[in-house]
């Protein structure tokens, strides 16, 4: 998919997101700004690690 149509689907999906949900898209898309591709996957990879063990952690936090 182009950068274009990958704009094109984004903008698609943003018209179906409720309002309350623009800020922190606004926002992580913010903090993406400057970071370099390697860095980009990393916390990506991150984000799913956390988001996947995220009831362990809940255990582990107690």
């Amino acid at each position: 998919m182009t950068t274009k149509q990958l704009i094109s689907e984004i903008n698609k999906v943003l018209d179906q997101v409720p309002d309350s949900a623009l800020s922190n898209i606004l926002s992580y898309l913010n903090s993406l700004k400057g970071k370099s591709e390697e860095e980009v996957k990393r916390a990506s990879h991150l984000s799913k690690i956390l988001e996947e063990d995220k009831r362990l952690l809940e255990r582990l936090a107690k």
